[in-house]
């Protein structure tokens, strides 16, 4: 219990600072719908439905990627990461606190996109929200330890879409076969074996990644 009580702290914490500082969720909210609001008129009327998800999916991980640019800041900007590492309670808690908050801003945004991409290009069904949400439990564990690992580098902003980028092709491609595929709960048990396995190895390797 005490850990999880520590991931619950680290987590509110998190979701404090955003809702006083309010720089992160409105950047993200502005850059998803701009990104529909282009393609709507860019996209040619006939576009097929394959297009419009796979739009869907890029839109959902380049504001995700803009997240997590900044999730690590507060730490960073007040050098309070040292001193994270320092408390009495398990490495790992941060990273889970931090991936925790994280999520919880994407779902945020997400209640917002999904209804707007309905809106704009083609309706979502269940098998595309389960993806969504699949999907952003792979993005918040890869994408909060790489963030932590480029916050250290003065050139953070070009660091982390190198390393993050690659790794979120699976999520992608399994988001959009949820998406559109006729067998979609082969997509879906694709994007939990991801998300399995990588959270466990970001957890396992997140102790490391803060001690260097």
């Amino acid at each position: 219990m005490t850990y999880l009580a520590d991931v619950a702290t680290l987590a509110r914490k998190d979701l404090r600072l955003e809702l006083r500082a309010r720089d992160t969720l409105p950047a993200m909210l502005l850059f998803v719908i701009s990104t529909f609001v282009v393609f709507h008129f860019a996209l040619p009327a006939g576009a097929d439905e394959a297009a419009a998800q796979g739009l869907l999916w890029v839109a959902l991980v380049f504001t995700a990627l803009l997240g997590l640019a900044r999730a690590w800041a507060p730490e960073r900007e007040s050098g309070a990461l040292e001193g994270l590492t320092l408390a009495p309670c398990d490495r790992s808690a941060i990273w889970l606190g931090k991936s925790a908050a994280v999520f919880v801003f994407l779902t945020a945004i997400e209640l917002v996109a999904l209804p707007a991409f309905a809106a704009f290009f083609a309706p979502v069904d269940l098998s595309t929200v389960g993806g969504v949400l699949l999907a952003n439990v792979g993005i918040c564990a890869v994408g909060t330890l790489l963030a932590a690992m480029a916050a250290a580098s003065r050139t953070r902003e070009l660091i982390l879409p190198l390393l993050f980028l690659p790794l979120a092709i699976p999520l992608v491609v399994g988001g959009v076969g949820a998406s559109i595929s006729e067998e979609a709960p082969r997509f879906l048990a694709f994007l939990g074996l991801y998300d399995a396995v990588f959270a466990i190895l970001c957890w396992a390797s997140f102790e490391y990644v803060v001690s260097e």
